[in-house]
């Protein structure tokens, strides 16, 4: 990330991000987000009622983050016009759903930068619009209210959204589940770790179309803890 920030704290903007090499962007868009937050032990998913609000729901891509006021969406538009081919917006609104801070518009003008995608941690509108534009968008909530464009707002600094630290670059995968944030450096480990639950499954669906209905592990656990 360059070292310049363009503008004042709290209203203002780092220009770029870090990017992981597109080979482990491909790896990772083979695995559900259930995989990865079994790789990640449980964490790095974002809460439940941030939910895909278009039939588009699969994005994998690194985050270009927007901390905004709630119901305020200038620094959105910024971040828009900052973003690269493949990026993932992730806009913290502090969970707002008084109004909404994307729309229509936005969509448009994302879909034609090539932006993956986008995640708001608050409330979206024109649902029946974007949804035209195949463009995978997941939101706290919807409401047709409009925001406000004055500001303040910061990009490309670390936030929260959904309840999960996101740092500029970080990789967001999207699907019908959720929504899951990947540190890059431990993007192998992980996908290692969901590799060998993967393996764990399929075994027991080997098991269970033979007929063991219960696995040898839960009946060891059930033993181990006085029920027989």
């Amino acid at each position: 990330m360059t070292a310049d920030f363009h503008g004042k704290p709290g209203f203002g903007y780092y220009e770029d991000i870090p990017r992981p090499p597109k080979a482990i962007l491909e790896r990772l868009a083979r695995y559900s987000t259930a995989n990865l937050a079994d790789g990640m032990n449980g964490f790095g998913a974002m809460d439940h009622q941030i939910k895909p609000v278009t039939p588009q729901r699969r994005l994998v891509g690194p985050a270009i983050t927007v901390r905004v006021r709630p119901g305020d969406n200038l620094m959105v538009h910024r971040a828009i016009a900052l973003s690269k081919p493949g990026d993932v917006i992730v806009v913290s609104a502090g969970g707002q759903c008084l109004n909404a801070v994307w729309g229509e518009l936005m969509t448009a003008a994302a879909a034609k930068a090539g932006i993956a995608g986008v995640v708001v941690d608050g409330a979206v509108r024109d649902v029946s619009k974007i949804a035209e534009y195949h463009l995978p968008i997941f939101a706290r909530g919807v409401i047709p209210c409009s925001c406000d464009k004055d500001g303040p707002g910061e990009i490309n600094v670390p936030v929260a959204c959904g309840g999960v630290a996101v740092n500029p670059g970080d990789i967001v995968v999207g699907d019908d589940d959720g929504v899951v944030v990947i540190i890059p450096d431990l993007a192998g480990a992980i996908m290692a770790a969901a590799d060998a639950k993967l393996l764990y499954e399929a075994q027991r669906i080997k098991e269970i179309r033979e007929g063991r209905i219960s696995s040898a592990k839960i009946e060891e656990t059930l033993r181990n803890k006085g029920v027989s």
